[in-house]
């Protein structure tokens, strides 16, 4: 029998104004983690600035809420419970809530805290984040693996063939930049993000990110959930905790998630947020996968009279 997986975004998704038409019916739960975070959640998404919104700290919380807020209001329309559910990077934790595995309100605060320690764990200027296309995984890996200096540099996130995420301190970042050109690469660019995320410069923020979890309840799934690091099912909540802390200083094993998926008998995945960019890597993944997206009302409708059927 042909399974349904709902996947959740990560940063990068956001944008001022997104969900603007679905004030009425998301409020409530933008409400609910403008209470936990001292300050106007949906106003900030609304009318930014932008480069506030883009902050890590107020991005994970952000995109965390207006995910959760559609997969309320999908299940209210009707949606299907899903068979998986898996998020990318901080999409993760969104999962984990679709999953009962967290509350919404521990998974606002600590998304918030999240953000924080990442952005705080790298000083602004000092590293980055680049991608990577028209390479092998194991190219990019090697290449990584072969610099030599007292900069670091890492695979962050494999998302897609031919698309791996480097991250690490600017003079390493550059000079693997260079190396992936001059090996074929068909393109690199350079991503807009605060800090190198999901590598071991991150290795500070996940002990602070260690002590966050540590008084947090965790549940066993009530949906099976595949996890960012090692792209496997994980029922034991103490495991997913552990793996949660992992997950900051790891790369994210996107393209091995979405074959899980596949290998299990997920034949249709929807992804669950703000823009499509999952969706985009998923078609290049596996081009026999149905895909769906929620990110609005009218895709709401849409959805969940499709998948009702």
């Amino acid at each position: 029998m042909s399974k349904l997986a709902y996947v959740f975004p990560g940063q990068g998704s956001q944008k001022v104004g997104m969900l603007g038409d679905a004030k009425a019916v998301l409020g409530p739960t933008f409400e609910e983690a403008s209470a936990i975070l001292g300050y106007d959640l949906w106003q900030l998404v609304q009318e930014g600035p932008a480069e506030k919104l883009d902050r890590t700290e107020y991005t994970q919380p952000a995109l965390l809420t207006a995910s959760i807020g559609l997969w309320r209001l999908a299940l209210e329309k009707g949606a299907p419970v899903p068979d998986l559910v898996a998020g990318h990077s901080l999409g993760e934790y969104s999962a984990l809530v679709a999953a009962s595995v967290l509350n919404f309100a521990d998974a606002v605060s600590l998304v918030s805290k999240r953000g924080q320690f990442m952005q705080n764990a790298v000083p602004v200027g000092e590293g980055g984040m680049a991608v990577v296309l028209g390479l092998g995984d194991e190219e990019v890996s090697a290449i990584c693996a072969g610099f030599i200096g007292s900069k670091l540099v890492q695979t962050a996130n494999f998302n897609a063939p031919g698309q791996v995420v480097v991250a690490g301190q600017n003079e390493a970042l550059d000079a693997v930049i260079q190396a992936c050109k001059e090996a074929g690469a068909r393109r690199t660019l350079s991503l807009s993000v605060s800090a190198p995320f999901h590598c071991a410069l991150m290795q500070p923020a996940a002990d602070q990110m260690e002590d966050a979890l540590k008084g947090v309840t965790l549940n066993v799934p009530q949906i099976r959930i595949v996890q960012n690091v090692d792209a496997d099912f994980c029922d034991d909540p103490e495991n997913i905790r552990k793996n949660l802390v992992k997950q900051m200083y790891s790369a994210v094993l996107w393209t091995d998630t979405i074959v899980k998926m596949v290998a299990e008998g997920v034949t249709r995945i929807t992804e669950c947020g703000p823009g499509r960019v999952l969706s985009g890597l998923n078609r290049r993944i596996d081009r026999s996968l149905a895909i769906d997206n929620i990110n609005s009302l009218e895709s709401i409708n849409a959805v969940t009279g499709e998948l009702s059927i």
